[in-house]
This record gives C-alpha cells, sequence and structure tokens, in this order.
C-alpha cells in the first residue's frame, strides 16, 4: 500500500522555520516532521511513499537523495575526494517525490499524483501532523466500512486554560479547556480509494472543502475514531512543545523500535 503525504504549503504560521526549509522538514530530535510520520506508516507495513512537493521542495529532494550522508556515520578522505559510508541506517522504503506546483491547493496536489497511485487502496496525510494512530486499525475499519473515504477524527488538545470567575471578579478556578468541548475534527490520517480522485477538479480545490463535504454528502466518508496523541506543528510553541517530549522521552507518536 502506497502513502501520499502533502508536503507543499507554506507554512506560514511558523515562518521562523519556514522561511529556511518547508514545513515538513522543520526538525523534532534532529530529524524531519515528514521522517517521524513516514516512520509511522512504516511501522504498520507502509513504505512505499509519494511526496508532494511544492515550496522550497529542493530541500526535501536533497534530503532523500542524500539520506545515507544525512543519517550514517561517515569516513571522508579529504585529499582523494572521497567518502565511505560507515554504519548505514538506511529505510527500507521506497519514496517517489513529485513536484506538485508552488500555488497548488492540497485535493489539486493530489490530483497531479493520482498517475502513480494506481487503482488500490491507499493512504493520504499532511507532513506536519504528528499521532500514535494505529493505521493497521484504521486500514482494517476502512475496509470493513465500504465507503470511498476514511479520515482520522481527532479531539485536539485545548490550547487555553478556562477561569471560573464570580460575582465579586474572583477567580474561583482555573482549569484547562478538555477536548471534549472542542469536538471533532480532521485530523488527516486518511485511507483513500482511488475513486476520490473523481471528487476534484483541479489545482484550485482544496481537499478540506468541496471534495470531502462533497464525500459526506454522499455517504461517502467515515470517521475512525482517534483517541490517543494527536498535534499538528503549526507554531514554534507547538515545535518547542514536541521537542520536549522527544527530549524527554514521552514521544508518544514514537510508535516503531530503535
Amino acid at each position: 500500500m502506497k502513502a501520499v503525504i502533502l508536503a507543499g504549503g507554506l507554512g506560514t504560521r511558523i515562518a521562523e522555520e519556514s522561511d529556511h526549509r518547508p514545513k515538513p522538514m522543520v526538525e523534532v530530535g534532529g530529524r524531519p516532521l515528514l521522517w517521524h510520520i513516514m516512520k509511522t506508516y512504516a511501522h504498520h507495513g507502509v513504505n512505499d511513499f509519494i511526496i508532494c512537493l511544492g515550496y522550497k521542495g529542493y530541500a526535501i529532494k536533497e534530503f532523500f537523495f542524500n539520506y545515507h550522508n544525512h543519517t550514517a556515520d561517515l569516513q571522508i578522505d579529504l585529499k582523494q575526494g572521497s567518502h565511505k559510508v560507515l554504519n548505514s541506517q538506511a529505510e527500507d522504503w521506497r519514496v517517489t517525490l513529485i513536484d506538485t506546483g508552488a500555488e497548488t491547493m492540497t485535493g489539486g496536489r493530489l490530483k497531479r499524483v493520482a498517475p502513480y497511485i494506481g487503482d488500490e487502496t491507499f493512504c493520504l496525510t499532511y507532513g506536519d501532523g504528528l499521532a500514535d494512530i494505529d493505521i493497521s486499525k484504521e486500514i482494517q475499519f476502512h475496509r470493513k466500512q465500504g465507503k470511498l473515504a476514511t479520515v482520522a477524527a481527532v479531539q485536539p488538545p485545548g490550547r487555553f486554560g478556562v477561569l471560573n470567575i464570580n460575582a465579586g471578579h474572583n477567580v474561583r478556578s482555573f482549569e484547562e479547556k478538555p477536548s471534549d468541548e472542542i469536538g471533532w475534527i480532521n485530523g488527516g490520517f486518511f485511507v483513500l480509494e482511488p475513486g476520490v480522485i473523481d471528487y476534484i477538479d483541479g489545482d484550485a480545490t482544496s481537499w478540506e472543502r468541496e471534495p470531502l463535504q462533497n464525500l459526506a454528502r454522499d455517504g461517502q466518508l467515515a470517521a475512525f475514531e482517534h483517541h490517543g496523541f494527536w498535534q499538528p506543528c503549526d507554531t514554534l510553541r507547538d515545535k518547542r512543545q514536541l521537542e520536549q517530549l522527544w527530549d524527554s522521552g514521552q514521544a508518544r507518536w514514537r510508535v516503531w523500535h530503535g
């Protein structure tokens, strides 16, 4: 099975990082977000990837083209101009890198890579969200539902605390906003049938608008409820929080070993 990853957006809300590289290349624990997402899929046996490139896509191409150099120990002979890989950590992945345009919307990017997907069930997600979602169970759920599309429904963590104030203007209590007050949202990590491509008009189509709305209208969109960890990396605050989790050994999205 293939996994398509949308990695072409501008990432304007984390401009401190994305001014220099595409958001999926923002690092957590010394590795790009994109790598973390791919490790999650590979843990569930999905290791054939199609990466939709756009903004600064050359940085993603360079990372994978020189993957050995980025992840292995090297011995370099400066005089001879040669090098030797001493400790390869290469993954058992096949990675297809497709330039889907700098201004193309998410739906348009998916439509552009349709020729590389084939006629089988495939996965789709964004290049900036980490989760400990059970991809294998979601795929089983999708097949049981028999619909064209399944989306991982998540409840994002509350970002703001709630103040309970009495008539005397005193704070009676302070509590974090519970996630169940926010409701379910699109968490990415889709499982799809090739027929969803017919719901996309072209480059200007946002996957999150007409395609998903029309799939829901037609009764072709199922929700796989994910109650575990999920967090996007939209801001510098998000990045720092993910870094803290990684450094403290509490990165719940790290479902793989090694």
